[in-house]
């Protein structure tokens, strides 16, 4: 199946969604902007899911990366305690948890023998102070633990890399934590970039056709 068959469903499944969503009714704007407003806004919210979803079948595209979504990476009470104090490029033993963590693309990278886990934001503004914090300790302790969750389940990595994509290019974190979407076509070494703006025209062209509608 081509690629943007395989995008369609989740794009037309959101745009279902919006569709039948309620909606409160403000007085100044009326029911026609207020019904748009309220889609649009969440559009945006939603269109995160369908990134990493077009993302995640771009790369399959590709014949040295194998990638997959990891719904429960677990985090050891060790890597839990270590972040900050110095250590943050250890390399921990992976299996213990004392919580789990959603990895939304871990991809293996056959041609340079390198796993890699990303979070996906859209990157379209910045983050308050407490969310970054909390970003770059995730960052870290799957930093830490990724190569051992490699060799738990058969991928003998060279090298492991947590980064984070802000596709619109608004970054929360620097180089080289994080990557923007102009970035990805040279990152991965596969035009991955193209084929996420093939899905991403593809959903706007829907949105507005529903907006038009109302």
């Amino acid at each position: 199946m081509a690629y943007i068959d395989r995008v369609k469903p989740i794009v037309d499944q959101t745009i279902s969604t919006l569709a039948s969503a309620r909606f409160v009714l403000d007085p100044i704007a009326g029911e026609k902007y207020s019904r748009q407003t309220s889609i649009i806004s969440s559009a945006y919210k939603r269109h995160g899911t369908i990134l990493e979803f077009a993302l995640r079948e771009g790369l399959r595209e590709s014949n040295r990366h194998k990638v997959w979504r990891e719904d429960a990476f677990k985090v050891s009470r060790a890597a839990d305690q270590i972040v900050g104090q110095q250590a943050d490029n250890a390399l921990l033993p992976y299996g213990e948890s004392i919580r789990t963590l959603q990895i939304d693309m871990m991809v293996f990278d056959s041609a340079d023998e390198t796993l890699r886990a990303y979070e996906i934001k859209r990157g379209n503004g910045q983050f308050d102070a407490g969310k970054i914090r909390s970003i770059k300790r995730d960052l870290v302790v799957t930093q830490m633990l990724l190569k051992g969750y490699g060799e738990t389940f058969g991928y003998a990595a060279a090298k492991a890399e947590a980064r984070i994509i802000f596709y619109y290019g608004v970054r929360s974190i620097p180089r080289p934590y994080s990557l923007i979407g102009s970035e990805l076509n040279d990152h991965f070494g596969f035009p991955v970039y193209d084929l996420v703006q093939e899905a991403n025209a593809y959903f706007r062209q829907e949105l507005y056709s529903l907006l038009e509608r109302i």
